[in-house]
């Protein structure tokens, strides 16, 4: 990864990690939402936010090859949302930015180039679900088709082909929709370079427990499956091709078995009961088709098999890709990217994890949404200029502080050895100290100061009051122990350690006492990076004392250590390998 990581990542990039950001919240949030609705034309309502978006946002940031490159962010990202439906979302979403792009590159950004872009993109939803039905069940669909308007025809005594005429209705409203959609964005984007904005600065601040988004542990990723899933699926459309119906029946449902057992996504849309009331409609129209609308030699057997055959092919498309979806998230993969002229994509896409949950947060209710869209607009522009400052100044050098926090009592020391352990085998040796309990009798006795140079060990805090000695909390404190973890933090400081740990800081530091002069000094030195545990009340206080401007904060009930591990890691090396 360090290879790649030497370039820098562009502007360009971040601009589209941000639009991309934008418009796949939009699609996580309000595409659930109308989705769960059922909500007529949701698809539609989708594609108009996202050509909003690009053409709007396109009067300000203008470089060639946003549109493109925020599309494909948007796609991968639609992989949080919670659906196992992952390709055709991903599909969609890419090939209407690549239409988008190719009008503005041929007609320029002009009305005519932003309007013919927009009404290609909307369009491409009809086409699209055209050929899915196509891949979904076969070419047998086209003959279903068919044979259902010409019985139409037949019936109502109508003389002339009316085969294309329901797709040219329905591609005309789509081309309708693009257009409001365009001069939506143009009046937007209009509005957007007259308006002075207030930009509120966030300070550098960035969830980093979030980006539990990014990584996902619970599945064990294998090449060899992907593979092998590969390989199942083209050996299940062959028998469902080229065999007889008990042995292309068999297979396929020895195959989702499978699948099944290894993927608990893999059958989610089948335990859907919508699932199966299309199931058992495709085939009753399958049948109703090749029998009575065709007059099909074929007997009703004959033709039920087809239709259960269809869905059978369905069934592998649906399950397969959710599997293919899957496998093809291994982080094996996402390192290949890094290697080819996409070796900027990674990093985009943690920006953009990063930056998600701040703009799903940023989407208002429903019917604000619908009482005053133009500003809701606005106000996502407002947070992507400040969200592009804020990773302007990051990646200009400034070093990233990482803060570990909990609520007091709930395992941060023990959730930061799993971190340094992981750190460790990555050859990161963090140096420093943590706070280790002391426990008695099932009671919390006190604290000892752990060297993580050497394990050396220095009583730090004790239950009750002891003369002579400080107190916080219940706990008398040894000066001993405060010496120590001073002594330790200078020495980490002279030796350049590149990660220091300081297990915790709280009340004490913020009256200028423990090691808080320490702490400052390593915040100073531009060749040494902090690790911090904090409880979660004091966060905010540490972060405004230190004037700590750019940090990612870890939330232990959020994350995992594992995750922790490969942020902090890809900071060291991005920081390492800047320009």
């Amino acid at each position: 990864m360090s290879e790649a990581v030497k370039d820098k990542i562009n502007e360009k990039w971040i601009k589209a990690s941000i639009i991309g950001t934008i418009w796949a919240a939009s699609e996580i949030v309000l595409g659930s939402f109308l989705h769960n609705l059922r909500f007529p034309f949701s698809g539609n309502i989708l594609t108009a936010i996202g050509v909003v978006l690009l053409v709007s946002t396109s009067y300000k940031w203008r470089e060639t090859g946003l549109f493109w490159r925020a599309g494909l962010v948007c796609a991968i990202l639609k992989t949080m949302s919670p659906s196992a439906v992952i390709f055709g979302p991903m599909i969609a979403i890419f090939s209407e930015a690549l239409l988008m792009e190719l009008s503005v590159r041929l007609l320029g950004r002009t009305i005519v180039g932003f309007t013919l872009g927009a009404m290609l993109a909307m369009s491409w939803n009809l086409f699209q679900k055209i050929i899915n039905y196509i891949i979904f069940y076969g070419n047998d669909i086209i003959e279903v088709y068919s044979n259902l308007l010409r019985y139409a025809q037949k019936q109502l005594h109508i003389q002339t082909d009316i085969v294309w005429m329901p797709i040219l209705v329905l591609l005309s409203l789509y081309a309708i929709f693009g257009f409001i959609a365009a001069v939506t964005g143009i009046r937007t984007g209009r509005k957007i370079i007259s308006k002075e904005f207030v930009i509120t600065p966030s300070g550098g601040k960035r969830s980093g427990g979030e980006v539990k988004q990014v990584v996902k542990n619970e599945h064990q990723y294998s090449l060899t499956w992907l593979l092998v899933s590969f390989f199942l699926m083209a050996l299940s459309f062959y028998l469902l091709s080229n065999t007889e119906w008990y042995i292309w029946s068999t297979s396929v449902i020895a195959v989702v078995i499978l699948w099944a057992s290894r993927y608990k996504r893999a059958l989610r849309q089948l335990s859907r009961p919508g699932f199966w009331v299309f199931f058992v409609v495709i085939t009753l129209i399958t049948v109703f088709a090749f029998s009575w609308a065709a007059a099909s030699e074929n007997t009703l057997v004959d033709n039920l098999i087809t239709g259960i055959q269809m869905n059978f092919r369905a069934v592998v498309i649906i399950v397969g890709f959710s599997v293919l979806g899957t496998e093809l998230y291994n982080p094996v993969i996402r390192e290949f990217f890094l290697k080819t002229s996409f070796k900027h994509l990674p990093v985009a896409l943690e920006l953009s994890a990063e930056s998600l949950p701040l703009f799903i947060s940023a989407i208002p209710d429903f019917k604000t949404i619908l009482k005053d869209p133009v500003t809701v607009f606005y106000s996502f522009f407002e947070h992507a200029d400040s969200r592009l400052e804020e990773i302007k100044k990051r990646h200009s050098g400034i070093k990233t502080t990482f803060i570990i926090t909990a609520p007091v009592n709930t395992g941060k020391t023990s959730f930061l050895r799993g971190v340094i352990a992981d750190l460790n085998k990555r050859g990161i040796a963090p140096t420093g100290f943590i706070s280790e309990k002391i426990i008695y009798d099932t009671d919390n006795y006190g604290y000892d100061i752990v060297s993580l140079s050497d394990g050396s060990r220095t009583n730090l805090m004790r239950y009750g009051r002891i003369d002579g000695l400080d107190v916080i909390g219940r706990f008398s404190i040894f000066p001993e122990g405060v010496n120590a973890g001073n002594a330790i933090l200078r020495s980490c400081l002279l030796n350049g350690g590149e990660i220091i740990i300081v297990d915790e800081l709280g009340p004490l530091e913020l009256k200028e006492k423990g090691w808080a002069e320490n702490v400052s000094s390593i915040i100073e030195n531009d060749e040494c990076h902090l690790l911090i545990t904090v409880r979660e009340t004091l966060v905010e206080e540490v972060v405004n004392k230190w004037h700590i401007n750019n940090y990612i904060l870890f939330r232990v009930i959020e994350t995992d250590e594992l995750t922790v591990a490969e942020t902090i890691t890809r900071e060291l090396l991005r920081e390492k390998n800047k320009d």
